[in-house]
């Protein structure tokens, strides 16, 4: 596969995942401001600082009030991780490779950013934004089942696949870790009727709320920081994500499982095998906020040696390199 094409289909699978998961963040949100108790602060500048975006944000806002960010998320051509932002990158880079995908992926992804195009410029769309949102999850929802059941399980397939789980388990992580580190505005309402509420959001900004309660019977943060991040089943939790994700990165490869051919394999199998010997204790101990601040950069360097493995452009190594003298082998730009 040419590492232009590759590069296309991954960055437009984590595209589409990224406004999907905006979407569901600002969706939560709206809902849980219904339920706080009247007086209660607005939470909506964990949502800004889940982006890591929150320079960007002030600089031009100012104030993280519900029309401020729900702009900025969703509308804002000049930041480029809102909703229609995403949607465009997602769409063309799909464009660029529309000889590698298939056309009902192409015509949905297409009007799934007409659609959200068109409500940018409607004074209107945002009347119910509930409605929007569960439209960019649906229409998310949809283009991932499409690339499922209608794309060849080669490369392509893995290569998209690939760039959505680390997406996802990127996002997942995120959301833990303002929740556990910025929400709460005092100590005092640990425990509490808000914090249940605060853990519940949590829950369903992932769509894991109803799975959870299958699992376990009250919510408290040790069961929900588990569930969210070493919960193997379910489709949202971070080691379910890096498991898959590796899955597929080794069939791009061809290289068996518990070994690797290229640095990209090596970082996502350390990654992998940390999350798989971990204990919710010892996480919460020696600080949840370090352990996915840790995550996230090392989740980056999954994604760096990735593109620098696949993508970039550069010759293949030379068998007698000091590199493949310990067992790696970088892939040429071409394969």
């Amino acid at each position: 596969m040419l590492s232009r094409v590759a590069d296309a289909i991954y960055w437009m699978s984590r595209y589409v995942e990224r406004a999907e998961n905006l979407a569901r963040f600002a969706d939560v949100t709206l809902n849980m401001m219904l339920d706080l108790p009247s007086g209660t602060p607005e939470q909506w500048r964990p949502l800004i600082s889940a982006t890591g975006d929150d320079d960007k944000f002030f600089e031009r806002y100012g104030e993280p009030t519900r029309d401020n960010v729900i702009q900025f998320l969703t509308f804002d051509r000049e930041y480029s991780n809102s909703i229609l932002s995403c949607l465009h990158a997602a769409r063309e880079n799909a464009r660029s490779v529309r000889e590698a995908i298939g056309s009902e992926m192409w015509e949905h992804l297409n009007q799934f950013y007409m659609s959200v195009r068109n409500a940018a410029t409607d004074p209107d769309a945002l009347e119910s934004p509930n409605d929007f949102f569960q439209h960019v999850k649906m229409s998310s929802h949809l283009f991932t089942g499409i690339t499922i059941t209608t794309m060849s399980q080669g490369e392509g397939w893995h290569f998209a696949r690939l760039g959505r789980l680390l997406e996802r388990a990127d996002k997942t992580s995120r959301i833990l870790d303002v929740k556990y580190f910025t929400l709460l505005p005092s100590l005092q309402d640990v425990g509490s009727p808000m914090d249940d509420l605060q853990w519940s959001s949590v829950l369903r900004s992932v769509s894991g709320f109803e799975m959870y309660r299958k699992r376990h019977h009250g919510i408290t943060p040790k069961r929900v920081v588990g569930f969210l991040v070493l919960d193997r089943k379910f489709p949202r939790a971070i080691i379910h994500c890096i498991d898959h994700a590796n899955q597929s990165l080794h069939a791009i490869s061809g290289s068996p499982e518990g070994t690797f051919w290229n640095p990209a394999e090596k970082r996502l199998g350390l990654l992998r095998s940390e999350l798989a010997y971990a204990e919710i204790d010892e996480i919460l101990s020696s600080g949840l906020h370090e352990f996915l601040d840790s995550f996230q950069s090392r989740l980056n360097s999954v994604g760096e040696a990735i593109f620098q493995t696949y993508i970039a452009m550069r010759p293949e190594v030379d068998k007698n390199d000091d590199d493949a003298a310990m067992g790696v082998r970088l892939w040429p730009t071409h394969r």
